[in-house]
């Protein structure tokens, strides 16, 4: 967020904000090596606060799962989302 952004009171888009904390899980999960995730159901609840903004999801609509693969941390995230009504 810019100096600018701040004086005149400016949100950061939800988009942003949710690549930010992302990002900061997965500094302190690497910083935490070895240690399991405590984060995920954190994560799952804030992710439903925002996605049932927009469409109707339930807690049981998301799946999250972090594992190690080839050296690198990955974390999916698999949401099923409601049919659209067809007009």
């Amino acid at each position: 967020m810019s100096l600018l952004d701040m004086l005149f009171g400016r949100k950061p888009k939800t988009a942003v904000v949710a690549r930010d904390r992302l990002q900061i899980i997965i500094a302190q999960e690497r910083a935490q090596e070895g240690q399991a995730p405590d984060y995920l159901p954190t994560l799952r609840k804030e992710l439903l606060e925002v996605l049932s903004k927009y469409v109707n999801v339930s807690l049981d609509d998301i799946r999250i799962s972090q594992e190690k693969q080839d050296g690198l941390d990955v974390l999916e995230l698999n949401i099923t989302l409601p049919e659209q009504k067809k007009a």
